[in-house]
Protein backbone atom coordinates (compact mmCIF):
# COMPACT_ATOMS: atom_id res chain seq x y z
CA UNK A 1 0.00 0.00 0.00
CA UNK A 2 1.13 3.37 -1.03
CA UNK A 3 1.92 6.49 1.53
CA UNK A 4 2.34 6.67 5.05
CA UNK A 5 0.17 4.83 7.28
CA UNK A 6 -1.79 7.22 9.66
CA UNK A 7 -4.45 6.07 12.84
CA UNK A 8 -7.94 5.05 12.04
CA UNK A 9 -10.33 6.61 15.10
CA UNK A 10 -12.96 5.08 15.62
CA UNK A 11 -16.13 7.22 15.00
CA UNK A 12 -19.45 6.93 17.43
CA UNK A 13 -23.16 6.30 16.12
CA UNK A 14 -24.50 9.35 14.09
CA UNK A 15 -27.73 11.06 13.58
CA UNK A 16 -30.02 10.58 10.59
CA UNK A 17 -29.07 9.88 7.29
CA UNK A 18 -28.84 12.79 4.61
CA UNK A 19 -28.12 12.71 0.93
CA UNK A 20 -24.58 13.60 0.57
CA UNK A 21 -22.66 13.68 -2.60
CA UNK A 22 -19.38 12.45 -2.82
CA UNK A 23 -16.72 14.93 -2.94
CA UNK A 24 -13.44 15.79 -5.35
CA UNK A 25 -10.76 15.34 -4.72
CA UNK A 26 -8.93 18.41 -3.84
CA UNK A 27 -8.16 19.01 -0.36
CA UNK A 28 -7.09 21.12 2.58
CA UNK A 29 -6.08 20.60 6.05
CA UNK A 30 -7.66 21.67 9.20
CA UNK A 31 -7.65 20.41 12.96
CA UNK A 32 -10.90 19.26 14.18
CA UNK A 33 -11.71 17.79 17.48
CA UNK A 34 -11.31 14.11 17.28
CA UNK A 35 -13.79 10.98 18.95
CA UNK A 36 -11.81 9.11 21.95
CA UNK A 37 -9.59 6.10 20.26
CA UNK A 38 -10.38 2.85 20.61
CA UNK A 39 -8.07 1.15 17.95
CA UNK A 40 -4.99 1.63 16.06
CA UNK A 41 -4.98 0.35 12.89
CA UNK A 42 -1.91 0.76 10.14
CA UNK A 43 -4.27 2.02 7.28
CA UNK A 44 -3.72 4.73 5.02
CA UNK A 45 -3.73 6.19 1.90
CA UNK A 46 -4.13 3.71 -1.37
CA UNK A 47 -4.04 4.51 -4.72
CA UNK A 48 -7.67 2.91 -5.30
CA UNK A 49 -10.39 2.23 -3.81
CA UNK A 50 -9.68 -1.93 -3.96
CA UNK A 51 -6.41 -1.45 -2.31
CA UNK A 52 -7.79 0.79 0.18
CA UNK A 53 -10.54 -1.81 0.86
CA UNK A 54 -8.39 -4.90 0.72
CA UNK A 55 -5.85 -2.98 3.44
CA UNK A 56 -9.30 -2.62 5.92
CA UNK A 57 -9.64 -6.15 5.37
CA UNK A 58 -6.10 -7.38 6.21
CA UNK A 59 -6.67 -4.80 9.46
CA UNK A 60 -9.84 -6.12 10.83
CA UNK A 61 -11.32 -2.26 9.74
CA UNK A 62 -14.28 -2.09 7.08
CA UNK A 63 -15.12 1.31 4.95
CA UNK A 64 -16.43 1.55 1.74
CA UNK A 65 -16.33 -2.45 1.04
CA UNK A 66 -19.51 -2.27 3.34
CA UNK A 67 -19.90 1.13 4.18
CA UNK A 68 -19.27 -0.27 7.81
CA UNK A 69 -17.95 1.78 11.27
CA UNK A 70 -16.09 0.95 14.15
CA UNK A 71 -17.94 1.47 17.01
CA UNK A 72 -16.92 1.18 21.15
CA UNK A 73 -13.87 -0.68 22.36
CA UNK A 74 -15.31 -4.17 21.73
CA UNK A 75 -14.82 -3.74 18.19
CA UNK A 76 -18.33 -3.64 17.22
CA UNK A 77 -19.12 -3.50 13.45
CA UNK A 78 -22.14 -1.02 12.87
CA UNK A 79 -22.80 -1.83 8.96
CA UNK A 80 -24.69 0.99 7.04
CA UNK A 81 -25.10 2.41 3.83
CA UNK A 82 -23.13 4.89 1.97
CA UNK A 83 -25.22 7.75 3.39
CA UNK A 84 -24.67 6.60 6.88
CA UNK A 85 -21.05 6.43 6.26
CA UNK A 86 -20.65 9.45 4.78
CA UNK A 87 -22.80 11.16 7.72
CA UNK A 88 -20.16 9.66 10.70
CA UNK A 89 -17.29 11.06 8.67
CA UNK A 90 -18.57 14.58 8.40
CA UNK A 91 -19.82 14.59 11.78
CA UNK A 92 -16.41 13.98 13.03
CA UNK A 93 -14.31 16.11 10.45
CA UNK A 94 -13.57 13.17 8.96
CA UNK A 95 -13.69 12.49 5.11
CA UNK A 96 -12.22 9.29 3.07
CA UNK A 97 -14.12 9.92 -0.02
CA UNK A 98 -11.24 12.05 -1.97
CA UNK A 99 -8.72 9.19 -1.82
CA UNK A 100 -10.11 6.11 -0.35
CA UNK A 101 -8.23 6.89 3.03
CA UNK A 102 -8.88 8.58 5.83
CA UNK A 103 -5.56 10.54 7.00
CA UNK A 104 -5.51 11.31 10.57
CA UNK A 105 -1.99 12.34 12.28
CA UNK A 106 -1.12 11.91 16.16
CA UNK A 107 -1.64 15.51 15.96
CA UNK A 108 -5.27 15.34 14.91
CA UNK A 109 -4.59 16.76 11.59
CA UNK A 110 -7.52 15.62 8.89
CA UNK A 111 -8.58 16.51 5.62
CA UNK A 112 -11.32 18.92 4.94
CA UNK A 113 -14.44 17.82 2.57
CA UNK A 114 -13.23 19.27 -0.78
CA UNK A 115 -16.01 21.91 -2.07
CA UNK A 116 -18.29 20.13 -4.88
CA UNK A 117 -16.32 20.78 -8.47
CA UNK A 118 -18.56 23.22 -10.99
CA UNK A 119 -21.08 22.38 -12.77
CA UNK A 120 -21.73 22.69 -16.51
CA UNK A 121 -22.88 26.50 -17.39
CA UNK A 122 -26.59 27.07 -17.18
CA UNK A 123 -26.81 29.70 -20.13
CA UNK A 124 -27.16 26.72 -22.77
CA UNK A 125 -30.58 25.33 -21.52
CA UNK A 126 -33.83 26.31 -23.50
CA UNK A 127 -37.32 24.86 -23.35
CA UNK A 128 -37.88 21.32 -24.69
CA UNK A 129 -40.20 18.90 -25.50
CA UNK A 130 -40.22 15.99 -22.90
CA UNK A 131 -41.43 12.64 -24.50
CA UNK A 132 -42.51 10.42 -21.89
CA UNK A 133 -43.88 11.26 -17.69
CA UNK A 134 -42.25 8.77 -16.28
CA UNK A 135 -39.51 9.48 -13.15
CA UNK A 136 -36.73 10.91 -15.77
CA UNK A 137 -39.04 12.85 -18.03
CA UNK A 138 -40.58 14.38 -14.62
CA UNK A 139 -37.30 15.21 -13.22
CA UNK A 140 -36.60 16.79 -16.67
CA UNK A 141 -39.14 18.81 -17.22
CA UNK A 142 -39.28 22.77 -16.68
CA UNK A 143 -41.24 25.55 -17.08
CA UNK A 144 -41.57 26.36 -21.30
CA UNK A 145 -41.26 22.83 -21.74
CA UNK A 146 -44.23 20.64 -23.48
CA UNK A 147 -44.91 17.14 -23.10
CA UNK A 148 -45.39 14.03 -25.69
CA UNK A 149 -46.79 10.55 -24.71
CA UNK A 150 -47.41 7.72 -26.37
CA UNK A 151 -51.11 8.73 -26.73
CA UNK A 152 -51.11 12.25 -27.15
CA UNK A 153 -49.21 12.64 -30.37
CA UNK A 154 -47.22 16.03 -31.01
CA UNK A 155 -48.21 19.03 -28.70
CA UNK A 156 -49.72 21.61 -30.11
CA UNK A 157 -47.81 23.79 -27.42
CA UNK A 158 -44.54 22.22 -28.48
CA UNK A 159 -41.97 24.98 -28.58
CA UNK A 160 -40.94 25.88 -32.23
CA UNK A 161 -37.21 24.95 -31.64
CA UNK A 162 -35.22 23.24 -29.14
CA UNK A 163 -34.54 20.00 -27.96
CA UNK A 164 -37.06 16.91 -27.83
CA UNK A 165 -35.50 14.79 -24.44
CA UNK A 166 -37.10 11.19 -25.65
CA UNK A 167 -37.92 9.22 -22.08
CA UNK A 168 -39.00 5.85 -22.87
CA UNK A 169 -38.60 2.29 -23.41
CA UNK A 170 -36.33 1.52 -26.24
CA UNK A 171 -39.32 -0.76 -28.34
CA UNK A 172 -41.30 2.90 -28.45
CA UNK A 173 -38.69 4.84 -30.08
CA UNK A 174 -39.81 3.93 -33.77
CA UNK A 175 -43.33 5.38 -32.74
CA UNK A 176 -41.81 8.74 -31.16
CA UNK A 177 -39.66 8.91 -34.22
CA UNK A 178 -42.51 8.67 -36.43
CA UNK A 179 -44.70 11.24 -34.23
CA UNK A 180 -42.35 13.92 -34.22
CA UNK A 181 -42.69 16.47 -37.55
CA UNK A 182 -39.69 15.89 -39.62
CA UNK A 183 -38.40 18.77 -40.15
CA UNK A 184 -38.20 18.51 -36.03
CA UNK A 185 -36.29 15.07 -35.61
CA UNK A 186 -32.56 16.56 -35.69
CA UNK A 187 -33.91 17.70 -32.97
CA UNK A 188 -34.57 14.48 -30.92
CA UNK A 189 -32.07 13.35 -27.94
CA UNK A 190 -32.15 9.69 -26.78
CA UNK A 191 -31.57 9.00 -23.30
CA UNK A 192 -32.02 5.03 -23.87
CA UNK A 193 -29.93 2.56 -22.31
CA UNK A 194 -28.46 0.33 -24.86
CA UNK A 195 -26.36 0.53 -28.64
CA UNK A 196 -28.50 3.03 -30.58
CA UNK A 197 -26.28 3.02 -33.43
CA UNK A 198 -27.81 0.64 -35.62
CA UNK A 199 -31.47 2.01 -35.23
CA UNK A 200 -30.49 5.70 -35.54
CA UNK A 201 -28.50 4.97 -39.12
CA UNK A 202 -31.90 3.12 -40.16
CA UNK A 203 -33.87 6.56 -39.10
CA UNK A 204 -31.20 8.93 -40.87
CA UNK A 205 -30.60 9.93 -37.27
CA UNK A 206 -26.72 9.03 -36.79
CA UNK A 207 -25.82 12.47 -35.32
CA UNK A 208 -28.67 12.72 -33.50
CA UNK A 209 -27.89 14.01 -29.26
CA UNK A 210 -27.41 10.96 -27.40
CA UNK A 211 -27.05 11.23 -23.67
CA UNK A 212 -25.32 8.39 -20.87
CA UNK A 213 -27.48 8.66 -18.04
CA UNK A 214 -26.19 7.47 -14.47
CA UNK A 215 -28.97 9.22 -12.22
CA UNK A 216 -31.10 7.23 -10.09
CA UNK A 217 -34.66 8.85 -9.44
CA UNK A 218 -36.29 5.89 -7.10
CA UNK A 219 -39.72 7.16 -7.09
CA UNK A 220 -42.05 9.91 -9.35
CA UNK A 221 -40.89 12.87 -8.38
CA UNK A 222 -38.29 12.29 -5.94
CA UNK A 223 -34.72 14.00 -6.13
CA UNK A 224 -32.73 12.58 -8.05
CA UNK A 225 -29.14 10.52 -7.14
CA UNK A 226 -26.12 12.21 -9.41
CA UNK A 227 -23.99 9.52 -11.15
CA UNK A 228 -20.95 10.22 -9.00
CA UNK A 229 -18.90 7.29 -7.64
CA UNK A 230 -15.62 7.01 -5.31
CA UNK A 231 -13.75 6.20 -8.90
CA UNK A 232 -15.29 9.00 -11.02
CA UNK A 233 -16.65 12.01 -8.01
CA UNK A 234 -16.99 14.41 -11.33
CA UNK A 235 -19.66 12.45 -12.47
CA UNK A 236 -20.56 9.95 -14.99
CA UNK A 237 -23.63 10.94 -17.01
CA UNK A 238 -22.23 12.10 -20.37
CA UNK A 239 -24.02 13.60 -23.49
CA UNK A 240 -22.83 14.19 -27.34
CA UNK A 241 -24.53 16.15 -30.41
CA UNK A 242 -26.54 18.93 -31.30
CA UNK A 243 -28.26 19.81 -28.01
CA UNK A 244 -25.32 18.00 -25.58
CA UNK A 245 -24.67 21.57 -23.87
CA UNK A 246 -28.46 21.89 -23.36
CA UNK A 247 -28.75 18.60 -21.73
CA UNK A 248 -25.71 19.52 -19.56
CA UNK A 249 -27.17 22.88 -18.86
CA UNK A 250 -30.24 21.64 -17.48
CA UNK A 251 -28.80 19.12 -15.13
CA UNK A 252 -26.45 21.64 -13.82
CA UNK A 253 -30.15 23.75 -13.27
CA UNK A 254 -31.19 21.01 -10.93
CA UNK A 255 -27.49 20.57 -9.51
CA UNK A 256 -26.93 17.27 -11.23
CA UNK A 257 -23.35 16.66 -13.50
CA UNK A 258 -23.02 16.09 -17.18
CA UNK A 259 -20.03 16.25 -19.16
CA UNK A 260 -20.13 16.66 -23.59
CA UNK A 261 -18.34 14.54 -25.25
CA UNK A 262 -17.54 13.64 -28.66
CA UNK A 263 -16.00 10.92 -31.13
CA UNK A 264 -14.15 8.20 -29.46
CA UNK A 265 -14.57 9.74 -26.08
CA UNK A 266 -17.66 9.27 -26.35
CA UNK A 267 -18.22 6.02 -27.80
CA UNK A 268 -15.40 4.81 -25.29
CA UNK A 269 -18.26 6.24 -22.57
CA UNK A 270 -20.77 4.41 -24.23
CA UNK A 271 -19.48 0.75 -24.27
CA UNK A 272 -18.45 1.05 -21.05
CA UNK A 273 -22.14 2.47 -20.06
CA UNK A 274 -23.35 -1.05 -21.86
CA UNK A 275 -20.90 -3.19 -20.26
CA UNK A 276 -22.00 -2.08 -16.93
CA UNK A 277 -25.69 -2.65 -17.48
CA UNK A 278 -25.11 -5.74 -19.83
CA UNK A 279 -22.85 -7.67 -17.40
CA UNK A 280 -24.33 -6.96 -14.13
CA UNK A 281 -28.39 -7.52 -15.23
CA UNK A 282 -26.00 -10.92 -16.67
CA UNK A 283 -24.36 -12.14 -13.64
CA UNK A 284 -27.22 -10.88 -11.25
CA UNK A 285 -29.99 -12.89 -13.30
CA UNK A 286 -27.33 -15.91 -13.15
CA UNK A 287 -27.87 -16.27 -9.19
CA UNK A 288 -30.94 -14.35 -8.84
CA UNK A 289 -29.56 -11.31 -6.48
CA UNK A 290 -29.60 -7.39 -6.98
CA UNK A 291 -26.46 -5.15 -8.71
CA UNK A 292 -24.79 -4.78 -4.88
CA UNK A 293 -24.69 -8.41 -4.49
CA UNK A 294 -23.09 -8.95 -7.69
CA UNK A 295 -20.41 -5.92 -6.68
CA UNK A 296 -20.11 -7.91 -3.46
CA UNK A 297 -20.23 -11.73 -4.29
CA UNK A 298 -19.74 -12.46 -7.63
CA UNK A 299 -17.20 -9.77 -8.27
CA UNK A 300 -14.69 -12.23 -9.92
CA UNK A 301 -17.36 -13.37 -12.45
CA UNK A 302 -18.24 -9.95 -13.35
CA UNK A 303 -14.70 -8.94 -13.90
CA UNK A 304 -14.03 -11.82 -16.15
CA UNK A 305 -17.72 -11.27 -18.26
CA UNK A 306 -16.84 -7.66 -18.11
CA UNK A 307 -13.02 -7.96 -19.79
CA UNK A 308 -14.27 -9.50 -22.40
CA UNK A 309 -17.05 -8.02 -23.10
CA UNK A 310 -15.43 -4.54 -23.22
CA UNK A 311 -12.26 -6.31 -25.76
CA UNK A 312 -15.00 -7.57 -28.38
CA UNK A 313 -17.15 -3.97 -28.28
CA UNK A 314 -14.03 -2.36 -28.57
CA UNK A 315 -12.67 -3.89 -31.60
CA UNK A 316 -16.12 -3.57 -32.54
CA UNK A 317 -16.59 0.17 -32.70
CA UNK A 318 -12.68 0.70 -33.37
CA UNK A 319 -11.79 2.39 -29.66
CA UNK A 320 -9.54 1.91 -26.84
CA UNK A 321 -10.71 1.72 -23.66
CA UNK A 322 -8.59 2.91 -20.84
CA UNK A 323 -7.40 0.60 -18.13
CA UNK A 324 -9.60 0.21 -14.48
CA UNK A 325 -13.06 -0.01 -16.62
CA UNK A 326 -14.06 -2.88 -14.26
CA UNK A 327 -13.12 -0.91 -11.08
CA UNK A 328 -15.15 2.07 -12.58
CA UNK A 329 -18.09 0.02 -13.52
CA UNK A 330 -18.48 -1.57 -10.29
CA UNK A 331 -17.89 1.84 -8.46
CA UNK A 332 -21.00 3.12 -10.07
CA UNK A 333 -22.74 -0.22 -8.90
CA UNK A 334 -22.30 0.41 -5.24
CA UNK A 335 -24.07 3.76 -5.73
CA UNK A 336 -26.97 1.68 -7.46
CA UNK A 337 -26.44 -1.62 -5.21
CA UNK A 338 -30.34 -1.89 -4.17
CA UNK A 339 -31.16 -2.12 -8.40
CA UNK A 340 -32.89 -5.38 -9.20
CA UNK A 341 -31.46 -7.85 -12.11
CA UNK A 342 -33.11 -8.75 -15.45
CA UNK A 343 -31.57 -9.63 -19.02
CA UNK A 344 -34.33 -7.49 -21.08
CA UNK A 345 -34.49 -5.38 -23.85
CA UNK A 346 -32.50 -8.00 -26.05
CA UNK A 347 -31.90 -6.37 -29.12
CA UNK A 348 -30.78 -3.28 -27.71
CA UNK A 349 -28.67 -4.38 -25.02
CA UNK A 350 -26.69 -8.30 -24.68
CA UNK A 351 -27.90 -8.95 -28.81
CA UNK A 352 -25.43 -6.16 -29.40
CA UNK A 353 -22.60 -8.56 -28.48
CA UNK A 354 -24.39 -11.73 -29.17
CA UNK A 355 -24.78 -10.36 -32.86
CA UNK A 356 -20.67 -9.97 -32.64
CA UNK A 357 -20.69 -13.70 -31.51
CA UNK A 358 -23.31 -14.79 -34.10
CA UNK A 359 -21.36 -13.24 -37.29
CA UNK A 360 -17.71 -14.36 -35.83
CA UNK A 361 -19.33 -17.79 -36.01
CA UNK A 362 -20.80 -17.77 -39.12
CA UNK A 363 -17.43 -16.36 -40.89
CA UNK A 364 -15.72 -19.35 -39.16
CA UNK A 365 -14.08 -17.43 -36.38
CA UNK A 366 -13.72 -18.41 -32.55
CA UNK A 367 -16.41 -17.03 -30.23
CA UNK A 368 -15.12 -13.48 -28.62
CA UNK A 369 -16.93 -13.75 -25.63
CA UNK A 370 -17.47 -17.43 -24.77
CA UNK A 371 -18.31 -16.71 -21.41
CA UNK A 372 -21.40 -14.26 -22.33
CA UNK A 373 -22.66 -16.80 -24.75
CA UNK A 374 -22.47 -19.21 -22.28
CA UNK A 375 -24.59 -17.66 -19.73
CA UNK A 376 -27.35 -16.66 -22.35
CA UNK A 377 -27.77 -20.30 -23.12
CA UNK A 378 -27.72 -21.27 -19.44
CA UNK A 379 -30.92 -18.62 -18.68
CA UNK A 380 -32.45 -20.41 -21.62
CA UNK A 381 -33.37 -17.28 -22.87
CA UNK A 382 -35.70 -17.28 -26.51
CA UNK A 383 -32.58 -16.30 -28.62
CA UNK A 384 -33.49 -14.37 -31.42
CA UNK A 385 -31.71 -16.27 -34.18
CA UNK A 386 -33.93 -15.08 -37.03
CA UNK A 387 -32.88 -11.55 -35.99
CA UNK A 388 -29.05 -11.94 -35.61
CA UNK A 389 -29.28 -13.28 -39.63
CA UNK A 390 -30.06 -10.04 -40.74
Amino acid sequence: MIGVCHKLFALGACAAVHAFAPPRPHATLRRVALPVATADVAVGEAPTAAAWREACDASGVTSFADFGIKLAAAGVVSKAPAALWREACDASGVTSFADFGIKLAAAGVVSKAPVKAALAPTEHDVPAVIVGSGRIGSMLKSDGDAVMTSSSGWPADAPDSGPIYVCTRNDALASVVAAVPEDRRADLCFLQNGMLGPFLEGQGLGDATQVLVYLAVAKLGETPTDGVTDANPEGLTAATGKWADAFASRLALKELTCHVKEGDAFAVAMLEKHVWICAFMLVGATHGCSVGDVEQKHAAEFDALAAELLDAGAEALGVAVPAGAPERLKAYARTVAHFPTAVKEFEWRNGWFYKITNDAVAAGKEDPMPLHTQKLYDLELPLPVAWMAR
